[in-house]
């Protein structure tokens, strides 16, 4: 079902944020209705340079049921631009709104509360650059403490001064979170991050880790294939899963 008056290039995003969120599903990177994904639409499908406009998962669905139509399009106040029977999660878009708003080049943003994710965080040492995929991330990684509830306005300011250009996020006592300027670029950021938590969790089961040196890291993070232009900077991972999604189930493209 198509929403009615839907520019092209709104659709063809739509379709495209409802496959992230069925591969979220799919990894079980999902806390029951909550979390988010946000993208904001290209100007030719409304919206202007003041006032652009994004899409949002409906809040009371669980991201398996998100599909391109229920998605909601709202503005950067969070209010729903045309009709949805589905409300939005005000605590949702608050942090979302903030680095859309603040951080030039910030089009995608995601935030999840995986267990790895949320342990490192929660950790007096956060990330331990110490294994294969925190060491694509050197210089990528930012931290906010945490300030309760996102409900407040005015923690945005903050929020946006602490990541300064850092694509990766680490919310203190909280979660993970990533932007970049597509969709794939960002969950590309975001696996790395959440993949370096997972492991991490899993070394300190064992004991100390042994830690990567900076100038290893360095290299690491300019080789690696997620940031690399060349190589499609998360497209072609982020192909592949909308594959996987599509044998499975294509209701999101309705």
């Amino acid at each position: 079902m198509a929403v009615a008056n839907c520019h092209p290039a709104e659709w063809e995003a739509r379709v495209k944020l409802a496959a992230c969120y069925r591969i979220f599903d799919r990894l079980g990177w999902t806390e029951l209705i909550y979390n988010h994904i946000t993208l904001r639409l290209p100007p030719e499908a409304g919206g202007d340079g003041g006032n652009p406009h994004f899409l949002i998962n409906p809040f009371g669905l669980r991201y398996a049921e998100v599909t391109a139509s229920n998605l909601v399009k709202i503005d950067l106040a969070g209010q729903v631009i045309g009709e949805s029977r589905w409300p939005v999660n005000p605590a949702g878009f608050t942090v979302h709104a903030a680095i859309h708003a603040g951080i030039p080049g910030a089009h995608c943003v995601m935030h999840t509360h995986t267990t790895a994710g949320m342990a490192v965080a929660c950790s007096a040492q956060g990330l331990s650059m110490s294994n294969f995929y925190a060491a694509q991330l050197f210089d990528k990684v930012a931290y906010h403490p945490f300030e309760g509830i996102t409900v407040h306005d005015d923690e945005g300011p903050r929020l946006v001064r602490n990541i300064g250009d850092k694509p990766a996020v680490i919310l203190r006592n909280h979660g993970l979170l990533a932007w970049g300027d597509s969709i794939a670029r960002t969950f590309s950021t975001l696996w790395l991050l959440n993949r370096a938590c997972e492991i991490q969790l899993a070394t300190l089961a064992m004991g100390a880790a042994l830690p990567v040196p900076e100038e290893i890291q360095r290299k690491c993070t300019r080789d690696s294939l997620q940031f690399n232009p060349k190589f499609g900077a998360g497209e072609d991972v982020f192909a592949a899963l909308t594959r996987e999604i599509n044998r499975i189930d294509k209701s999101y493209r309705d």
